[in-house]
């Protein structure tokens, strides 16, 4: 675990400026990618943070750092929610809803109230993109004050996080005592018909072969919803 101090608004309301967050960093080590949904903490992937000044902090951020417990202030970490992984089409048109392989996604149980899912400005609100692989798309929930992969495309990525880039995965609000809770992947990213490799792969000549294994998805899926509990 790692802890990380939340720097802007770009996540509200599901985190707080000033928020301290702990990251998984041990389960990428095992191989695990980022899913679709998960709060993730990740190396700018392209000076994302060009112009933003650099903290400043107090001996003790100094000491946890040292140890390991937080990241040195020299790090540029973003953290924002993962929409789209290797092989998804994101799209959004007007105000919304966002899409994910042609899915609406339902998002007001993270989405800051009052934003819309999708922003209508030009640069880089309409857009239509396919994640390629060992890449993720992210978005802030405060949607309409975040300047995430929409607003970067014309890097060197497109927008897109290498996922070799990814810290780990933001799992409990631990500070201030009073915003505890942990950070689930909210139930919209569960819904059938939106994994497009599963879809894929139905359609597939070879698709038989792999009726034995979903016992074992579902299974897999249900001891992690069980940890986010």
């Amino acid at each position: 675990m790692q802890a990380f101090s939340i720097p802007s608004d770009s996540m509200q309301n599901t985190l707080q400026q000033g928020d301290r967050v702990l990251v998984d960093k041990l389960t990428p080590w095992f191989g695990s990618e980022p899913e679709r949904g998960e709060v993730v903490v990740f190396h700018d992937p392209d000076n994302w943070l060009a112009g933003e000044p650099t903290a400043n902090p107090n001996a003790l951020q100094t000491f946890l750092s040292w140890i390991g417990l937080m990241p040195s202030a020299e790090e540029k970490d973003l953290i924002k929610r993962v929409i789209g992984v290797g092989g998804d089409t994101v799209q959004c048109k007007g105000t919304g809803p966002l899409t994910v392989n042609g899915k609406a996604l339902n998002e007001d149980a993270y989405v800051y109230a009052g934003n819309t899912p999708c922003s209508q400005d030009e640069d880089g609100g309409q857009f239509k993109v396919k994640v390629p692989e060992g890449m993720i798309w992210v978005m802030g929930d405060h949607r309409q004050n975040s300047r995430d992969s929409r607003y970067n495309q014309a890097d060197k990525h497109h927008g897109m996080v290498p996922v070799n880039e990814v810290v780990g995965r933001a799992i409990v609000k631990a500070w201030p005592i009073n915003r505890w809770g942990t950070l689930p992947v909210p139930d919209t990213f569960d819904q059938p018909g939106l994994n497009a490799k599963a879809a894929a792969a139905v359609n597939s000549p070879g698709a038989v072969a792999l009726v034995g294994a979903v016992p074992l998805v579902l299974v897999r899926r249900k001891r992690k919803a069980s940890k986010d509990d």
